[in-house]
């Protein structure tokens, strides 16, 4: 027995509550090393009457560890534990204090949960884990309101996006075209920012509390998202509070007015007058844009002025949440300050941070409830894309980060696979729509919330910022039709099976040195096996099941498995979703 590789801690994704009975355990053994292990939970006040041994289960695995997982609900809501180690006939009970060959005699050494707190319960909406976003690049989706053009807007879709020229996207183009996302079968949609600003992208705050002239106003903003709210969809916002821009009015006043200003503590400068020398600004930025002052959070004004206006949207316009910009850089106080305005005017908000790595620091129920999911996006496409990792690989990739966070961070977890920030997934794959269609069948049955790039489902191309930020493609002769209709199909299947949205997630086989891969959706009230075979000849791909009778999901067709065995012939890039009989 490995015990130098074993972990665990009594907080964060190791230990917590699952909700207002339930708490979560984890611990971390060397990969292959253990055989069983148990829980020893009870209560620390009932010891003797309480005491007993949960087996754990096998929750994921990367390469070198392997991450068990269970469930407590304790009687009085604490919790003691330890647990018991087996590989063979070795025993090892673990507690805070250390390994020891035999049970200890009392609780008293034991690992602690003090109590389910429940204002500690890390609580997420639940529609999330039922919604399918859009993301959704204003000024180049349609053009409703010709009235409202910027000067020097240019014909819909006449020439290449660049990073300054305009097309007149607009809130009424959305409207306007609210019956596509109806048709694809969206329900939520996520706008980067609508607030004034000088550039395309509206990265660069002017004003927090006005909606940009060329977009509409908050009269437009209110209509849509009524509209959207009979029609069942949810709207998200974008949030700049890393950065405002360079017109926004305090920092105007510094510009002008330098030491005397009263807005100087709103920014971060190093030395006045505010200037770029050499490249750098003397002033600190995103990145080393001077269009973009970073903003001091930590001031008692910016923080009442930022948070009076996260709270005024929700309230005066009824969106469902923020999607909140670089928000790594932000101080974990303002977050935590946030969510607690957010929550108050609309519990059923969603906080959505901009991280594009590892996130757990955000998702400890204080401050977000999912982060853009960038580590999945990088796993999915190395695997189907840029196929420069196996199958086996890819599922270490996943199994750490499902190990890592709790689960109710997961199950709502923003799945991308492209972005405005990113190139699109169609010329990522080099135009073969076959590796497109396998990632983002891979993205709409895992666990977390997908999200469709504005244009991906009727086969938008384009590299980098500002290729990504094409017009939208309204000419039905030159839209993708069938693409579209996969996209209406995988939809359509995720909305149909809750165990594709909410079922516990397994890799059933992950080939060493291959493309062939199947995993398990399941909860109570179905079983469903996805296969996949990414490679370029037809594979026979065999799972192991419980069920002997089950049916294809995307064709009707009946498969039996023998003897426990499930077996699939796939052709070249093929799938198959196949939900068993009961």
């Amino acid at each position: 027995m490995f015990l130098e590789a074993i972990y665990h801690r009594p907080r964060k994704n190791w230990s917590y509550a699952y909700d207002g009975r339930t708490i979560h355990l984890r611990i971390r053994t060397k990969k292959d090393d253990i055989t069983e292990i148990y829980a020893l939970t009870g209560d620390k006040y009932l010891w003797d009457q309480t005491m007993e041994y949960i087996p754990m289960s096998k929750l994921s695995s990367d390469e070198m560890f392997d991450y068990w997982e269970c469930e407590a609900q304790p009687p009085y809501r604490r919790l003691k534990y330890g647990f018991l180690l087996q590989s063979g006939r070795e025993k090892r009970w673990m507690t805070e204090y250390g390994f020891l060959e035999e049970q200890p005699a009392n609780p008293d050494r034991l690992f602690e949960y003090p109590f389910i707190n429940p204002v500690d319960v890390f609580t997420t909406p639940d529609w999330v884990k039922d919604a399918v976003f859009y993301q959704i690049f204003p000024e180049r989706f349609a053009n409703g309101d010709p009235s409202n053009d910027p000067k020097g807007t240019l014909p819909w879709g006449s020439t290449d996006p660049t990073p300054s020229n305009f097309f007149g996207g607009d809130i009424q183009g959305v409207i306007d075209h609210l019956d596509h996302l109806i048709e694809l079968g969206i329900n939520a949609i996520y706008f980067t920012p609508l607030f004034t600003a000088t550039t395309n992208h509206k990265y660069d705050t002017e004003d927090y509390m006005e909606i940009d002239p060329q977009f509409g106003d908050k009269d437009t903003l209110k209509e849509l998202v009524d509209l959207c709210h009979e029609r069942g969809i949810r709207v998200v916002l974008d949030a700049v509070f890393n950065h405002s821009g360079r017109t926004f009015a305090p920092f105007v006043d510094v510009q002008k007015n330098g030491e005397k200003s009263k807005y100087k503590d709103w920014f971060y400068v190093r030395s006045l007058p505010l200037e770029v020398v050499d490249g750098i600004p003397t002033y600190d930025t995103f990145a080393f844009e001077p269009l973009m002052p970073k903003l001091n959070t930590e001031n008692p004004e910016v923080k009442q002025y930022l948070l009076k206006m996260a709270e005024y949207w929700i309230k005066e316009t009824g969106i469902d949440g923020w999607r909140l910009d670089v928000a790594n850089e932000v101080g974990h106080q303002f977050w935590r300050e946030f969510r607690q305005v957010v929550k108050k005017a609309n519990p059923d908000a969603y906080i959505l941070g901009e991280v594009w790595h590892e996130s757990s620091i955000w998702l400890e129920g204080d401050q977000f409830d999912a982060v853009m999911n960038y580590p999945f996006t990088n796993a999915v496409l190395d695997f189907f894309i840029n196929r420069t990792v196996d199958a086996e690989k890819f599922s270490f990739m996943l199994g750490k980060q499902l190990a890592g966070y709790p689960r109710q961070a997961s199950e709502v977890a923003f799945n991308l696979l492209d972005s405005h920030d990113t190139a699109r997934l169609l010329t990522l794959a080099n135009g073969d729509k076959r590796l497109m269609k396998l990632a983002s069948l891979f993205q709409f049955t895992y666990s977390g919330t997908p999200c469709i790039y504005y244009g991906d489902e009727i086969g938008m191309d384009g590299g980098h910022d500002p290729g990504c930020r094409k017009c939208m493609e309204w000419n039905e002769d030159k839209q993708d039709k069938e693409l579209f209709t996969f996209y209406q199909t995988i939809i359509k299947l995720r909305k149909e099976h809750t165990a594709l949205r909410t079922g516990t997630f397994n890799f059933l086989t992950a080939e060493n040195q291959g493309g062939k891969l199947g995993y398990l959706r399941e909860d109570d009230n179905e079983s469903i096996v996805v296969l996949m075979n990414n490679d370029k000849a037809a594979q026979s791909i065999t799972v192991p099941v419980l069920e002997q009778e089950w049916s294809n999901l995307w064709n009707g067709d009946s498969i039996q498995a023998v003897k426990g065995q499930l077996t699939v012939k796939l052709p070249a890039y093929g799938f198959a979703l196949l939900k068993a009989a009961r």
